[in-house]
């Protein structure tokens, strides 16, 4: 298995200096990858954890870009409605160009409704415009400059560049519509499943995988340890490789401060990881 980690970008956590000191540790401990998560209008009954304090997940990979070398750089997961799909594909691309092909982009149609409502986004509409965006992105990273016509979105050819390698996407989601689109759009799979219900689902979503010829797909899991009984977390970590998980994203909670983060990152790596 390959192992990310996940830095706050959001509450306190979340200075410029905090986050850069934890991404440059996670490089140098020998993480695949670093990831941040994507909220943008927290509603004041939802700030437990953050205040309210989100750095967006795009401009803050950009930062983290320009301050690592070679550690891969993830998001878990980018809420797509969130944005418009031309302008996400165009974020996308400078961030990847900039970042020397870094980028693994989690994706989901997410959850918090009165988000949405901020945004001005129909949350019925939610699923449609995921797969629309997923269509978006992989037509632009395709072409130069090719007209595009869906059911949600159109416009004439243009010139997209820079058009780098498109980076992996991983699409968020248990449910059978997110299971359509790891078969139509992902490279790997990204559930919120417990270890113990990985097992079959994986079976599952590799078989139709495989039937329509999609034969590689990283399986993801992100979870947190208990990093204080190294068995535990031994076992855990065992039963994701047994269920066939190829990828983890260690989450390390509401760490204090870089320190903090970075004691828990080292422990993970030398002591459950090997």
């Amino acid at each position: 298995m390959k192992f990310g980690v996940a830095i706050r970008n959001m509450g306190p956590q979340s200075t410029a200096a905090t986050i850069r000191e934890c991404a440059v540790a996670a490089e140098r401990l020998g993480y695949d990858a670093v990831f941040v998560s994507d909220h943008l209008c927290i509603p004041p009954d939802q700030t437990e954890g953050s205040g309210g304090r989100y750095l967006d997940v795009l401009a803050t990979l950009a930062f983290l870009a320009g301050v690592t070398q070679r550690i891969r750089l993830g998001i878990s997961v980018l809420v797509l409605p969130y944005r418009p799909p031309v302008l996400t594909a165009k974020l996308i691309a400078t961030i990847q160009e900039l970042s020397a092909q870094r980028m693994i982009i989690g994706v989901g149609s997410g959850w918090m409704k009165p988000e949405f409502e901020a945004l001005g986004v129909d949350f019925k509409q939610r699923g449609a415009i995921t797969t629309e965006t997923l269509r978006v992105i992989r037509h632009l990273f395709a072409h130069e400059a090719e007209p595009y016509q869906g059911k949600l979105v159109s416009f004439p050819a243009f010139v997209f560049k820079p058009r780098p390698q498109r980076p992996p996407i991983w699409i968020g989601g248990n449910g059978a519509n997110a299971v359509a689109r790891v078969i139509e759009f992902g490279d790997g799979w990204h559930p919120m499943l417990r270890a113990a219900e990985m097992g079959p689902a994986i079976a599952r979503v590799r078989s139709e995988a495989a039937a329509k010829g999609k034969t590689s797909l990283e399986i993801v899991a992100r979870c947190g340890f208990p990093l204080d009984d190294m068995p535990r977390t031994r076992d855990r970590l065992a039963l994701y490789e047994q269920a066939g998980v190829t990828y983890v994203i260690v989450d390390l909670g509401r760490y204090a401060d870089s320190a903090h983060f970075i004691r828990q990152a080292e422990k993970f790596m030398n002591q459950a990881a090997t």
